[in-house]
């Protein structure tokens, strides 16, 4: 059980600097791919955002993958903007808080580590065959 009276929520700053542990933390042939990417945090996604991705209650999205999956990038592409991690702050810490048995860097890196395997071009299909947390 947590104890809420010790806790304290982390602010943008703390939890990029969790979001760059768990990318540095990631096995060499995935972490080689990691160094472009960049970590924003914001206290919510944006409604543009949240109405593409056909989601009513903001709480609902705690991290996002905004790029070009490494298996549809070619030598020939003009580099744009960069590929980038966004989490949600406020949907974070609102699920770090109902779980009560994950500390925010365990849900901090599993949310990285999730938009990591979009980067690499997997499906939310392909990431729930082999990744069970969200029961």
């Amino acid at each position: 059980m947590t104890h809420w009276n010790d806790a304290t929520a982390p602010d943008a700053a703390g939890i990029e600097a969790m979001a760059r542990d768990a990318l540095a933390a990631l096995p060499p042939e995935f972490a080689a791919h990691a160094g472009d990417i960049a970590i924003r945090v914001a206290e919510f996604a944006p409604d543009d955002v949240l109405d593409e991705l056909q989601i009513d209650d903001p709480f609902e999205l705690t991290g996002l993958y905004d790029g070009v999956p490494v298996t549809e990038k070619s030598v020939s592409d003009q580099p744009g903007q960069p590929d980038i991690i966004w989490l949600y702050r406020r949907p974070l810490l609102d699920e770090w808080a109902s779980r009560g048995n994950v500390t925010m860097g365990e849900l901090i890196s599993h949310v990285v580590t999730h938009e990591m395997a979009h980067h690499f071009g997997w499906s939310d299909d392909d990431i729930a065959a082999i990744d069970r947390w969200w029961e």
